[in-house]
């Protein structure tokens, strides 16, 4: 039966999770049915429901629960918390599912929700997204015979000593530490992280405000790193980091103000974890730099190449038992965080490598980083695919290997680059990478010319 005439807009189910514009394509009501239709598909007793601090996140929040229990389905209400915090309380505390209300770093007139199974496993729209999508466009809800209770429930302080435990706290040195959390959920953690810390942690738009007043909790974009940049040389810190609104995404700079990329990150995590526990499997997308598997190799371990995106990098892990994966784009996934990500883990075992090597970040870095990267760059075409075709015929000839893992990756020895297609738009990414800065530029050009031609 149909449980009211609110229609839900199929286009905001992206790939991993539901966006949209608050007050347009998603409202109440369409939570309200979001979560009838997620209570209904998951069929399990209790769901936990967290969310960040959007201006429309309580009216969103309280919309999905009441959508959720009115299905006849229990909710442990978590209140305001990091999307990695939800994870955590899902898999520490055994509940069956998860729902996180956010739109991540996204701009404040955006929300969002994003859901998980048991032990945090992503359901993305192939995963049963596209089903909870079915139902509510539908409206085919049977009638639960009741309703479902909700409960409270702070598990921050659990999650604070769970992040805790993945280093040697009696370790870490008195680092002065700016973190930027963009207005975002990191506010209302890194304080409550820190004073287990010998650090001086230096707060900036520590407040928690969905308006965003003072830059997009976007740090992947490097406009909006400045104000850590600026802070980390001003007051002489150790390091600095940004998170993005939600806080499963950091972004560090080094001691003089200097971004250190997703793949430096994974290069120095992967190499405090194989100290720690050596042989170990590790796994990379695509993009990431070639200094990370070389470095993996050097120390022991197994390295594995990935797709691009969580649910492919989770789902990897889990087969091969992974400790760590990790991605250009600030994503860190711990084995022992549920295969889940944690920007707040990655920026502790940071602070841990820091004091044990008693040496500046940027002095840490320089001997894992050997390549020159292009960054992502983007370009508008009107056919992704053929124009990947006639890649693959102009650079596949003298290329030393070509595979199609996710879109195109040529390896030419000295300099390689990848090539894909947006799910979303008519772009395609262009991620290059050379042995030297001007082998770098030549080369990029060279294949930007012809990807805009």
């Amino acid at each position: 039966m149909s449980t009211s005439h609110a229609t839900v807009d199929p286009s905001i189910f992206k790939a991993y999770d539901v966006r949209g514009v608050y007050g347009e394509t998603l409202n109440e009501e369409t939570a309200y049915l979001i979560g009838r239709a997620a209570a209904q598909y998951l069929n399990v007793p209790e769901i936990a429901v967290g969310r960040d601090m959007r201006v429309s996140s309580p009216q969103i929040a309280a919309s999905l629960i009441k959508g959720i229990s009115d299905q006849g389905v229990n909710v442990i209400e978590l209140g305001q918390i990091t999307t990695d915090g939800l994870y955590f309380a899902v898999g520490k505390f055994s509940y069956p599912a998860g729902a996180m209300v956010t739109a991540s770093h996204n701009p404040g007139k955006y929300n969002g929700i994003k859901f998980c199974r048991a032990e945090a496993r992503p359901i993305s729209l192939d995963t049963g997204l596209g089903d909870i999508r079915d139902l509510a466009v539908s409206g085919n809800i049977t009638e639960p015979a009741k309703k479902g209770t909700v409960t409270q429930q702070d598990v921050i302080d659990d999650y604070v000593q769970h992040a805790l435990s993945f280093i040697d706290v009696t370790k870490i040195k008195p680092l002065k530490v700016v973190v930027d959390a963009g207005n975002g959920m990191a506010g209302l953690i890194m304080p409550r992280v820190f004073k287990h810390l010998p650090c001086e942690l230096v707060p900036l738009y520590f407040e928690l405000d969905g308006t965003f007043p003072h830059h997009p909790a976007s740090p992947i974009e490097p406009e909006n790193m400045v104000d850590v940049q600026k802070k980390v040389r001003e007051v002489g810190a150790d390091l600095g980091a940004a998170f993005d609104g939600d806080a499963d995404r950091m972004f560090p700079v080094d001691e003089h103000g200097d971004l250190v990329d997703g793949s430096m990150v994974t290069a120095m995590v992967a190499n405090s974890l194989l100290r720690k526990q050596p042989g170990s499997t590790i796994l990379y997308n695509l993009i990431v730099s070639k200094s990370v598997p070389e470095l993996i190799e050097e120390l022991g371990g197994k390295g594995l190449r990935t797709r691009v995106g969580h649910s492919f990098i989770k789902a990897d892990m889990r087969k091969a038992n992974g400790i760590f994966g990790g991605e250009h784009s600030g994503h860190f996934y711990f084995r022992d965080n549920w295969f889940a990500d944690s920007g707040l883990i990655a920026l502790l075992i940071l602070l841990e490598l820091v004091s044990i090597e008693d040496k500046p970040l940027s002095e840490i870095i320089k001997p894992l980083d050997h390549w020159v990267r292009s960054g992502e760059i983007n370009s508008t075409v009107s056919d992704a695919q053929s124009k990947l075709k006639s890649l693959q015929e102009h650079f596949g000839k003298t290329a030393k290997s070509v595979d199609d893992l996710d879109g195109l990756t040529f390896d030419y020895g000295d300099w390689w680059f990848n090539v894909r297609s947006s799910n979303t738009e008519p772009l395609l990414r262009l991620n290059a990478e050379a042995k030297t800065q001007e082998l770098l530029e030549q080369k990029r050009d060279e294949v930007l010319n012809f990807i805009r031609s």
